[in-house]
């Protein structure tokens, strides 16, 4: 059984590869996350802003990207097999693999056919993909709770943050800069390679340990699993995840269209996203790790949302006041709003790892992120009805106070700081 003031990793590594070292983990984590951003940032703005300039309609855009949020939404409904499911020959290792090989295979067919695949055929393929995207995140964090520290996870959460705004920015924004010149099938091309290189090195660099705290099968699972769901510590989590992140939830999903809409070419949008703004987001990340695990993952949290509120309340007053005009505005709140996220996330992922008992690593925290997806699909559904009704300002105005109200929810839940998880028997 494990200690619960033991400062260790909950399971004990194997010796080599490259869980072994510090800088190991933080290439490791930072390029399986890298491989989760790239289709996020295909998915999210480059592909969005190419419907939109084919002429698809908002509302058609956002529910298409809101539907495919819905498996990482419902990934602890699965999550549990990732828990159970490991031995000596199955391991969280062969998790990422299974699931990498997958998310390659269903982007794979793109490359030839994106020009004539409808929407509601595409929809389907990015549906299997997210599936597979989804398990593959669940046995990644749960290798990242297995093999770190609680009083590291702040600086590792800001590394794995980055390696995917790294790979947002180059399938985001890269790929609209670089649609222009290669054309859109050979950057979905590039998609491809960006998940298989992270795969080459599961498969040559990394020998995962065992689950071992569910040594005694279904019953201490089923134990493990009454004794989280009697902590209302995972319901207020759940509730603040749900609402929390409304406001730029949303906006990461039509500031692409926005900017269309205001007369801004497709390379401008690439070129600010793909460096200002994603920039941006890893500067926040970085900083939002290291001042959570020095000043209170829950006070970060909490202040990077005002943050991020103050920055899109600002948004939607200039371009209401300047009647849709373009501006230096767009530039400077975008990039705010984008630093603010970088924290916010770092901190809040850190913070719902110290929420999550080791025994259920793969189910507690996909639950807890999978309630932020949650949120990312019910608030871009719901701006998108808002903008189709009275358009962009509205639609920001009504997410701020979602994520105001969430603040509501944060306060009560306890920051728990100290060198173990709270819920460790």
């Amino acid at each position: 059984m494990h200690d619960p003031t033991s400062t260790k990793p909950v399971v004990e590594l194997q010796a080599g590869g490259l869980l072994a070292s510090a800088l190991g983990k933080k290439i490791l984590f930072t390029s399986l996350y890298f491989s989760e951003g790239a289709p996020i940032g295909f998915i999210w703005l480059a592909l969005p802003v190419w419907l939109k300039k084919d002429g698809a309609p908002i509302e058609q855009i956002t529910t298409m990207t809101g539907l495919v949020v819905l498996p990482w939404t419902f990934k602890f409904l699965w999550a549990p097999l990732v828990d159970i499911l490991q031995s000596r020959w199955w391991t969280l290792r062969s998790w990422i693999i299974l699931a990498q090989v997958v998310m390659a295979i269903t982007i794979l067919p793109l490359v030839w056919y994106l020009p004539t695949i409808g929407v509601s055929t595409l929809t389907l393929l990015l549906l299997v993909h997210a599936f597979f995207a989804a398990t593959q995140d669940v046995a990644i964090d749960a290798l990242c709770i297995h093999s770190t520290r609680p009083e590291e996870r702040g600086s590792y959460n800001g590394w794995m943050q980055a390696g995917m705004l790294l790979g947002r920015a180059a399938l985001g924004g890269g790929a609209l800069m670089l649609a222009t010149s290669v054309g859109r099938q050979a950057v979905v091309g590039l998609l491809v390679v960006s998940i298989m290189i992270p795969l080459a090195l599961v498969v040559f660099g990394v020998r995962a340990p065992v689950n071992d705290q569910n040594r005694g099968g279904l019953k201490q699972f089923a134990g493990n699993l009454r004794k989280m769901f009697s902590d209302s510590r995972l319901w207020l989590g759940l509730a603040f995840g749900l609402t929390g992140g409304a406001v730029f939830k949303s906006l990461e999903v039509f500031y692409g269209p926005l900017l269309v809409d205001r007369g801004y070419d497709e390379h401008s949008i690439g070129l600010f996203t793909s460096t200002i703004m994603i920039g941006s987001m890893i500067a926040g990340s970085l900083t939002g790790g290291w001042l959570a695990d020095r000043f209170g993952r829950k006070r970060i949290v909490g202040v990077s949302l005002v943050w991020i509120v103050l920055s899109v309340g600002l948004l939607s007053h200039f371009d209401r006041i300047l009647e849709g005009a373009q501006g230096i505005h767009f530039w400077i709140l975008l990039a705010s709003t984008a630093m603010g996220i970088g924290v916010f996330t770092a901190s809040l992922y850190a913070f719902f790892m110290g929420l999550t008992r080791p025994g259920l690593a793969a189910t507690q925290f996909s639950a807890l992120m999978g309630s932020t997806n949650g949120c990312e699909s019910w608030s871009v559904i719901a701006s998108g009805s808002l903008i189709a009704w009275s358009g962009y300002n509205l639609a920001m105005s009504m997410m701020c106070v979602v994520s105001l109200l969430a603040l509501m929810v944060l306060w009560p839940i306890p920051d728990v700081r100290a060198a173990h998880s709270p819920g460790v028997d």
